[in-house]
């Protein structure tokens, strides 16, 4: 019930859950709620967005046109500013996906759907698929957090071992060596291979069967990664030169991608963050989905402002994990109502103080699951 009231799993997706959460008694989550509805009532605002999101799009978006146009059509003369522009261009695209896309996929970058569906489609002009994302960050990773089989935004099998019931390789030994070097790769994997592993698969993760896709979604996943390649392959080909092209395009993609993996892993992949294998049986977890949520999900710097603007405030994955479908630039005020309650209710918060010493946790928990392995 919690679960389709935060519009995460609706209804034509509940045949695929397996898990059960224990949420009889969900007093917790249910004061949490009113508390956040009142904050929301006191302060007269929407749960989405507002003109700070606006503006960060425009920005994120003009400087998007601006370097593309710049590297293409006018390439520098300097092969090493050419380089910086395009690991700039990757950061900037990650940043549209963390705070345009990301808000308008879950519902919460305006009050207007359609608005919402083309903030989401920022993805498909990046070369991913908005369908697919949705299905397995919206609903898989949300509802089945850290779940084994379920949530596919944080399963790099084989190459990374995030937890002690995946199967172990020898390599996985220096996993927290060449983890950051695999980082960088995730995007160029997921644009033209994981896409179309799910598509043809008609599986998001491993129990979780695609719903059967529309006219208008076939259409858009192919006219999506044709047009990817056109826009940021062949068109550069003509006017930048080939081998320009490809070394560019290289170094746009690995920033981009370390930049998206290491956010996500930060907020699960960390020391005493947990981890359940269910072999693919149904099983009831026995907290509430939203402590279980917290037990799961790791905060950090939410202290930097600069952080919390580029990251769309998903260094406040707590929140985010708790709400949804409220836009990210409220997050920082929310955090101060989650806090309180979690004190009040003896649920532990988890929290880095700062990026450096996520990253410091999630190598050290790469290193201590890999030499388990063997």
């Amino acid at each position: 019930m919690i679960l389709k009231l935060l519009g995460i799993l609706p209804r034509k997706f509940q045949y695929m859950a397996k898990i059960k959460f224990n949420n009889s008694n969900a007093i917790f989550f249910n004061t949490l709620r009113e508390r956040v509805d009142q904050y929301f009532s006191d302060k007269h605002i929407q749960y989405t967005g507002n003109y700070k999101l606006y503006l960060k799009t425009i920005i994120l978006l003009s400087i998007l046109v601006a370097l593309y146009v710049t590297l293409v059509f006018f390439t520098p003369a300097s092969g090493w500013l050419s380089l910086a522009l395009c690991a700039l261009l990757g950061f900037d695209m990650a940043a549209i996906g963390f705070n345009v896309m990301h808000d308008g996929a879950h519902g919460s970058y305006s009050s207007k759907k359609w608005i919402n569906n083309m903030m989401s489609y920022s993805l498909n002009m990046m070369g991913g698929s908005s369908f697919m994302w949705k299905l397995k960050h919206n609903v898989n990773h949300h509802s089945y957090t850290n779940i084994e089989g379920m949530d596919d935004d944080i399963d790099i099998r084989p190459w990374i071992r995030v937890h002690p019931s995946q199967p172990g390789h020898w390599f996985h030994r220096f996993q927290h060596v060449y983890g950051m070097l695999l980082y960088g790769l995730t995007y160029l994997f997921w644009v033209f291979m994981n896409d179309f592993k799910k598509y043809f698969s008609r599986k998001i993760s491993d129990f979780t069967p695609i719903r059967e896709m529309k006219f208008s979604e076939h259409f858009a996943f192919w006219a999506t990664k044709i047009g990817y390649v056109g826009l940021f392959i062949i068109l550069p080909f003509f006017f930048a030169g080939v081998v320009n092209t490809i070394i560019g395009y290289l170094v746009m993609v690995f920033v981009c991608g370390l930049a998206i993996a290491i956010v996500f892993q930060l907020a699960h992949v960390v020391e005493d963050a947990p981890f359940i294998d269910t072999n693919g049986e149904s099983t009831k977890i026995e907290t509430e989905w939203a402590v279980h949520q917290i037990n799961t999900t790791f905060n950090f710097a939410t202290r930097s402002k600069v952080v919390s603007w580029l990251l769309g405030g998903l260094n406040f994955q707590v929140e985010h994990h708790l709400f949804p479908k409220i836009s990210h630039v409220h997050y920082p005020q929310l955090n101060k109502i989650v806090k309180q309650t979690c004190k009040e209710f003896n649920v532990g918060y988890n929290e880095f103080p700062t990026v450096i010493s996520a990253i410091k946790s999630h190598l050290n928990h790469l290193k201590i699951v890999g030499n388990a392995a063997y």
